[in-house]
Formats: structure tokens, C-alpha cells, sequence
């Protein structure tokens, strides 16, 4: 029985997984199912693995939907708000379903070596802190990032103190500290080619991730 329960959640898992990718280029609310999607792989692999019946895999199959399509759809709305709210072009929003990434790229952020946000985009900031207050029920991660010019003690530190600089921003404006966690990543993580000034003015970045909490 508990072979044949295995069986069942696997057949479950693979059709969500299959009609979730499918659902996913035919829908405006794609986070949404592909959270759900994700979530029901995730509870049939939980009933797989600590059920002794098909009964746990359906359960578990369920109650991952039902979680994973809540996440990707406070996600779809946090996004559309920010959206709505932010003026610069050049800062990006990417949802990846279980997260939104929002970047923010040095030229409008940081002079040139500088760990000072510039004052004209600071109103900028303070929106993403309006939009952290509405929805509190998330978790941020702050990352500095640097292209490859120097040394990398010196990359490490610049990628640090940026992310600081944003993080006091927020807080100043409101958002719990203890929902953020801030750190630099400097030269390790590049997007983009550091071979050309194109490549590394995209990899000199700080970047907001934002995490439904658990």
C-alpha cells in the first residue's frame, strides 16, 4: 500500500508540475500558479516521504497547493503595487514566484566609489520602504554587489557599506530592522561581463529580495 501511495504522489506531482508550466505562458496570474504548482510537488514529496499511505500524499499534495498559490499570489499583488509606485526606469522588479528581486543599479543609486545614496534617489528608496510597511508579512535581504575593477578586499567592503546605506534608508523610514538582513557580495556575483564598461556598470548593483516570511 505505502508502494502504491509512492506511485499516486508522483503521478500527482508530475501532472501539477506539467499543467502548472503550462498555465504559466496562458495566464496574467502566473506566480500564482506557479506557486501552486510548487507547492503541490513539495507537499506529495513530503507525503512521500513521512506518509505511509496515498492518503498523506493527497494531503500533502493539497495543503501544498493551497499554501504555494497564497505565496505566489501576495507576491503578483506586492509586485503590482511596486510597480505602480516607482518612478525610475532603470530599477527592475524580477518575481520569480517565490521571491521579487528589485535592483538598483549604481548610476542612479551611488557616485562613482561613493557608499552614499544620491539624494535625488532617495524618494525612490523611501517607496520600496512605503511598499515593505504595506506588506510587513515579508522578509528582505539587502545586497551589495561590484564589478571586478580593484581588488576584491576593496569590492567586498564598497558592496557591504552600499547595502547598509540602502538598509538604513528603509529602516529610517519605518521598516523593521529584524526583517532585513544586510551584507555585500562584491565581485563574486556578476550578472553581466566584466570584459566591457556595459557588463560591469549592470554588475555594480544593490539588489532587495523580498520573501513572503514563513
Amino acid at each position: 500500500m505505502k508502494n502504491q501511495g509512492k506511485a499516486i504522489g508522483l503521478s500527482i506531482l508530475s501532472v501539477f508540475l506539467l499543467s502548472a508550466c503550462e498555465d504559466i505562458t496562458q495566464s496574467t496570474q502566473k506566480n500564482t500558479i506557479q506557486g501552486a504548482g510548487i507547492g503541490a510537488a513539495t507537499g506529495a514529496l513530503a507525503g512521500l516521504i513521512l506518509g505511509d499511505s496515498k492518503k498523506d500524499v493527497v494531503i500533502g499534495t493539497i495543503a501544498g497547493t493551497a499554501i504555494g498559490g497564497l505565496v505566489g499570489n501576495r507576491l503578483d499583488k506586492q509586485e503590482a503595487a511596486l510597480r505602480e509606485s516607482l518612478s525610475s526606469k532603470d530599477t527592475t522588479i524580477r518575481n520569480t514566484g517565490s521571491e521579487l528581486i528589485v535592483t538598483l543599479p549604481e548610476g542612479i543609486t551611488f557616485d562613482t566609489d561613493s557608499t552614499y545614496v544620491r539624494n535625488d534617489f532617495r524618494p525612490e528608496i523611501n517607496k520600496i520602504a512605503d511598499n515593505l510597511r504595506q506588506y510587513s508579512d515579508t522578509t528582505v535581504d539587502v545586497i551589495g554587489h561590484t564589478d571586478s575593477s580593484g581588488s576584491a578586499e576593496y569590492n567586498q567592503a564598497l558592496s557591504t557599506d552600499r547595502a547598509y546605506s540602502v538598509t538604513d534608508i528603509l529602516t529610517g523610514q519605518g521598516v523593521s530592522d529584524s526583517r532585513i538582513v544586510s551584507y555585500g557580495r562584491g565581485e563574486t556575483t556578476p550578472i553581466a561581463s566584466n570584459d566591457d564598461e556595459f557588463g560591469k556598470s549592470k554588475n555594480r548593483r544593490v539588489e532587495i529580495v523580498i520573501r513572503p516570511a514563513a
